[in-house]
């Protein structure tokens, strides 16, 4: 697909702030609001936040473009990291747009638990492979998002894995558009 041009600097939906059931909701009072058959510019600044929630959000964008056919373009401001990455990679990258001083970062899917072992070896062996079977759920949900953030891309999940595995990955919106993750920078 031909890159396009962002069709307005005036986004019919804005998001901003941390990922997570709030920004969840705002998104969707915001879509239900919408009324338009002209392409949507979706905007969104985020210091990333929970993983499960842009995997949602990506979603319902996805379904919004599939089966309403509605045509959106993202438009990144200033920084989106972690789970914000998920919610672009809903977007084509013909259709992925940054503001000249955006950031990107691009990194392993994380987790915190704690795990207390006490009492009979079956019950603690049953919390070990409970984390374990979250733990490769999680690998999984990963490689997934990988694939489709990089798709139609000059980047390989090869590469991007290579990047990732090894730190944690920033880009400047320029560096994403030197290697086709996004369309162009405004």
């Amino acid at each position: 697909m031909n890159p396009k041009t962002l069709p307005t600097l005036f986004p019919h939906i804005r998001l901003f702030g941390k990922v997570d059931e709030s920004m969840l909701s705002e998104f969707l009072r915001q879509q239900a609001a919408l009324r338009s058959d002209e392409p949507v510019v979706f905007e969104l600044s985020t210091s990333g936040g929970d993983a499960d929630i842009g995997r949602r959000i990506a979603q319902e964008l996805r379904l919004w473009q599939e089966k309403d056919h509605q045509e959106v373009f993202f438009f990144g401001k200033t920084y989106v990291f972690s789970a914000g990455i998920t919610i672009m990679s809903a977007v084509p990258p013909s259709h992925r747009f940054l503001t000249a001083d955006c950031e990107l970062l691009i990194h392993e899917r994380k987790m915190q638990k704690t795990l207390t072992l006490e009492g009979a070896l079956r019950g603690c062996k049953a919390v070990v492979m409970d984390a374990l079977a979250q733990i490769e759920s999680g690998q999984r949900l990963e490689r997934e998002g990988f694939a489709t953030l990089v798709n139609g891309t000059r980047l390989s999940v090869a590469d991007l894995k290579k990047k990732v595995f090894h730190q944690e990955w920033y880009l400047t919106a320029q560096e994403a558009v030197e290697i086709g993750l996004v369309a162009a920078t405004v």
